[in-house]
C-alpha cells in the first residue's frame, strides 16, 4: 500500500524546528553515502521546464526519493510535482508526497540554515526579503526559529503579495530590491528573476545574501561583482557552477569557497569576520527531498494522517 500525503497533510505533519535539525545532519552526513544524486532539467515546448531529482539518499536512512517537478513561471502555484518515497529493501513506493509543498520546505529551511550559519547575528538586524513567495516565507519562518523574530523589510513585483507578507510578520513594504538591501542587514532573495537584483554598489560591508532563485541555467539574482566580493557558500560546487548562481555569473566551481557541509563539519569556518560580505547561493540537493519526505512519511503513520491506495489493485 502507498501513502498519499497533500499538501494539508504534510502542513499538519511537518514542523520547522524538527526539520531543520533533519537537514542540520543530512548537510554533515549526505557525503558518506557512495551514490551521487543527480539533477536532471530540461526546457519544454510550453512556458515551462521539467525536472528530476534522484535518488534522494542518507545514511541510515532504508529508503530513496525521486522527484518530478513542472515548473511553470506564470502559474500559481509555479512548481508542482511529485516525490515517490520508495523502500531501499524491495523497491516499495511507500509514498507519493505533494513535491510543491517538501521542496519548499527543504529549500526555504535548508537556506535559513545556511543564512543563520553564515551571517553576523545582532538582536537589532533586519531582514530583507525579495521575492514574497513560499520559499521565502520558509525562510523567514526558520530563521524565526533559529534566531528569534526579527524586523522585516519586503519587496515583491507583486504589491499586494508583498503587503500581505509584511503583515504577517510585522514587516515594512520597500519600493525596490535596491531599497531592500540599503534597509536590510540580511537578505533573502527567491525570484524568477534573469537579470541580477543586486550589485556590489548596492550592498555594504557586513551583509550576508542568500539567494535561492539562480536555481536553473539563465536565472541570476546577484551580479558578478558581488560574489567575487564576498565569501560563496553553496551547496554543491559543480552543480553551482553547472546551473546555479556561479553559472550565471560564469564563475568556476572554485569560486565558491565552501559548501555548507564544510561549514557546519567544521572543515572551513564560513565567514572570516563581521566586515566582510557572505553569499549563501544552493541549487538544491536530491537527500534534502529525502530527509524530510521520511520524516513526513514517519509522522504521518504513526498519527494516521493520509490515505493509502493499492497501486498494484
Amino acid at each position: 500500500m502507498t501513502l498519499v500525503l497533500t499538501r494539508s497533510d504534510l502542513e499538519s505533519v511537518l514542523d520547522p524546528a524538527a526539520c531543520l535539525t533533519a537537514l542540520r545532519d543530512g548537510f554533515g552526513a549526505a557525503d558518506a553515502v557512495a551514490v551521487d544524486g543527480q539533477r536532471v532539467r530540461t526546457d519544454l515546448p510550453f512556458p515551462g521546464t521539467a525536472t528530476a531529482l534522484i535518488p534522494g539518499l542518507l545514511p541510515g536512512v532504508e529508503a530513496y526519493t525521486v522527484k518530478v517537478n513542472a515548473k511553470f513561471p506564470g502559474a500559481r502555484p509555479a512548481l508542482r510535482g511529485v516525490i515517490c518515497l520508495h523502500s531501499g529493501r524491495d523497491g516499495e513506493l511507500l509514498a507519493l508526497l505533494d513535491s510543491a509543498t517538501v521542496t519548499a520546505w527543504r529549500t526555504g529551511l535548508a537556506a535559513a540554515l545556511g543564512t543563520h550559519v553564515l551571517a553576523v547575528a545582532g538582536a537589532d538586524e533586519v531582514i530583507g526579503v525579495i521575492g514574497a513567495g513560499a520559499q521565502a516565507d520558509l525562510m523567514v519562518r526558520g530563521l524565526e526559529v533559529l534566531r528569534g523574530r526579527r524586523s522585516l523589510v519586503v519587496h515583491d513585483t507583486d504589491g499586494e503579495r508583498a503587503a500581505a507578507f509584511a503583515a504577517r510578520y510585522g514587516g515594512r513594504v520597500a519600493a525596490s530590491a535596491t531599497e531592500v538591501a540599503a534597509r536590510a542587514d540580511v537578505v533573502l532573495l527567491a525570484t524568477w528573476s534573469r537579470t541580477p537584483l543586486l550589485t556590489l554598489a548596492d550592498t555594504r560591508p557586513g551583509q550576508h545574501f542568500t539567494s535561492l532563485g539562480a536555481d536553473e541555467p539563465g536565472k541570476r539574482e546577484l551580479a558578478r561583482d558581488l560574489l567575487q566580493a564576498s565569501v560563496v557558500v553553496v551547496d554543491d560546487r559543480e552543480l553551482a557552477a553547472r546551473m546555479g548562481a556561479l553559472a550565471a555569473a560564469d564563475l568556476p566551481p572554485t569560486a565558491a569557497d565552501a559548501t555548507l557541509g564544510d561549514v557546519l563539519r567544521g572543515d572551513h569556518p564560513g565567514r572570516p569576520g563581521t566586515t566582510a560580505r557572505s553569499v549563501y547561493a544552493p541549487v538544491g540537493l536530491p537527500w534534502q527531498d529525502l530527509a524530510l519526505a521520511w520524516q513526513a512519511y514517519e509522522r504521518a503513520a504513526e498519527h494516521g494522517i493520509g490515505r493509502r491506495i493499492d497501486l498494484l489493485a
